[in-house]
């Protein structure tokens, strides 16, 4: 473990502090498993979404999409147009941790791939995600997501962050690596206890 004095300490937002899950809404829309697994897999697929985090406009492209595959427009332009659905709880713990090490005085950040679209959507039903960070980079707004190291790099400039220094928490492996590559204190989040205990050994929770 690095043993540089952590001096900001950096989360993801999906899957660590709140769920989103496309589950949520086409498990109405779609109620057969197995059709919806193939709807999600070879339609409004994970890369798909993955492009409108990097900047593409979410009505464009689902308006693009349903124009393209018209036997499942209704179901693509859910994707939109109930988008608020596809979002859960809270991840249990997560966030009683960044209220503790906020009100530590420790500069706490957030770095999310989220479409500049459907942040304003999050923040309404997440009021707290507003609040309780120091500085927030989305990825649509920037136009550049995780891994790719330019969007660690304007995390880094706005805020004046060391790697070294920063302790970076994401539950996606690729970002974690990424994030390790340049030189974060990484952690692969799992649970809010695992990260409580890794915390502990680095003095910051």
């Amino acid at each position: 473990m690095n043993s540089s004095p952590v001096t900001a300490v950096v989360f993801d937002l999906g899957a660590v502090l709140v769920d989103w899950n496309p589950e949520y809404l086409y498990s109405k829309l779609i109620p057969n498993p197995e059709e919806r697994r193939v709807f999600l897999d070879e339609i409004c697929t994970l890369e798909w979404n993955y492009a409108m985090d990097g900047g593409l406009s979410v009505r464009d492209e689902v308006a693009k999409l349903a124009e393209e595959r018209p036997e499942h427009a209704d179901l693509i332009k859910a994707w939109w147009d109930r988008w608020p659905e596809m979002l859960g709880d809270e991840i249990p713990g997560t966030r009683a941790i960044a209220e503790r090490i906020s009100a530590s005085g420790m500069p706490l950040y957030a770095l999310t791939n989220w479409s500049a679209e459907t942040w304003p959507l999050g923040l309404a039903e997440f009021p707290f995600l507003g609040e309780l960070f120091d500085g927030i980079v989305v990825s649509g707004d920037e136009g550049v997501a995780k891994p790719d190291p330019r969007l660690f790099a304007i995390l880094n400039n706005r805020y004046g962050l060391d790697p070294a220094t920063t302790v970076f928490i994401d539950d996606s492996p690729t970002n974690v690596a990424a994030a390790t590559t340049l030189g974060y204190q990484a952690h692969l989040f799992t649970s809010a206890s695992d990260l409580a205990v890794w915390l502990r050994e680095l003095d910051v929770f």
